[in-house]
């Protein structure tokens, strides 16, 4: 996958939405991909970090709290990747991303953090792969491409909701179109794999 097709929001969203199209799947990732999202936030803030990078950390309050981590990192790199996906849907998820990664980062630090994060983790990717399963027929889009299905999915979560209060009707209509045309040569080539078999 070239660096053009990274930047490409139609082609990215077709990517995750070929695995997504289900209503039913929809709606579970809905519900558990932010909570996937936080829940590793708060469990990566303990990862080493490299002495050489500056530590920075500021508490705004008890429940906001910035760390310059690996959490705190993944923050950053993936709000600029939506930026330059799509500046004016970024923008719409700014404060809600920031409020994941900010109340993520000060709920790491209180002394149950791991133990709830991991048991939150679990408990939401079991939700994910049910979805998966029984929803769409499928395996999930990190089983082709992880990084692109990590990166993507809390951002075509949040792409969903936008296109449901009326969006750019234009771009939600032809990655609606590039998803069932991605999702009819994937059945065709898992039929022509049958075949063989």
């Amino acid at each position: 996958m070239g660096v053009s097709s990274l930047l490409d929001v139609k082609r990215q969203l077709t990517f995750y939405g070929a695995y997504h199209d289900h209503p039913v799947n929809v709606a579970i990732h809905m519900i558990f991909v932010p909570t996937i999202l936080w829940t590793a936030l708060v469990l990566c803030s303990r990862l080493p970090y490299p002495d050489f990078l500056p530590q920075y950390h500021v508490r705004f309050n008890e429940y906001l709290a910035f760390d310059l981590n690996w959490s705190g990192l993944w923050v950053i790199f993936n709000l600029i990747y939506y930026y330059i996906l799509e500046p004016t849907a970024a923008l719409l998820y700014t404060p809600e991303w920031l409020l994941i990664g900010l109340s993520s980062a000060a709920f790491a630090y209180r002394p149950d953090a791991m133990k709830f994060a991991a048991g939150l983790h679990v408990a939401s990717w079991i939700a994910q792969f049910s979805g998966h399963a029984f929803a769409e027929g499928r395996s999930p889009a990190l089983l082709d491409n992880l990084l692109g299905a990590l990166v993507l999915a809390p951002f075509f979560v949040h792409l969903e909701i936008l296109f449901k209060l009326g969006y750019k009707p234009q771009l939600r209509e032809s990655i609606h179109q590039s998803v069932k045309q991605e999702i009819a040569s994937i059945k065709a080539s898992e039929a022509q794999t049958k075949k063989e078999l």
